[in-house]
């Protein structure tokens, strides 16, 4: 059973940054398929950015293209999301998924919640 947990969120001005991190208990991080996701209220959930650190090219969001960055630790089984340049427009709920262990959507490119069998409980990012 994955159990992810997230940490970093947190209220920041326009243009700052944050970190946020998923903390995964998995054997190897780096046999998933690890997203971040994000929900506004009274939005959907929408694929913010992805890694499958075995292979391929991380995957962004137009909207935050050149402004966050994906990493992770295998070493730690860590997940982070650099947050940079931040606007009002990316205020909401934060979340780290996980699929597999294999590629999946990271291969597809399709970033759909309900294929992702792995959630953390969520973390709080609001821009202002």
């Amino acid at each position: 059973h994955v159990q992810l947990v997230e940490s970093g969120g947190g209220s920041v001005q326009v243009g700052g940054s944050l970190r946020l991190s998923c903390v995964a208990s998995v054997d190897t991080i780096g046999r998933y398929c690890m997203a971040w996701f994000r929900q506004a209220p009274g939005k959907e959930r929408e694929g913010v950015a992805a890694l499958y650190s075995a292979g391929g090219s991380p995957y962004y969001a137009g909207s935050v293209k050149g402004r966050f960055a994906i990493s992770q630790d295998n070493a730690k089984d860590t997940l982070y999301l650099q947050m940079n340049s931040l606007e009002p427009a990316d205020t909401a709920m934060y979340y780290c998924a996980a699929y597999g262990p294999t590629e999946g959507p990271c291969l597809s490119g399709s970033y759909i919640p309900g294929d992702f069998g792995y959630w953390g409980q969520g973390t709080q990012v609001t821009v202002s």
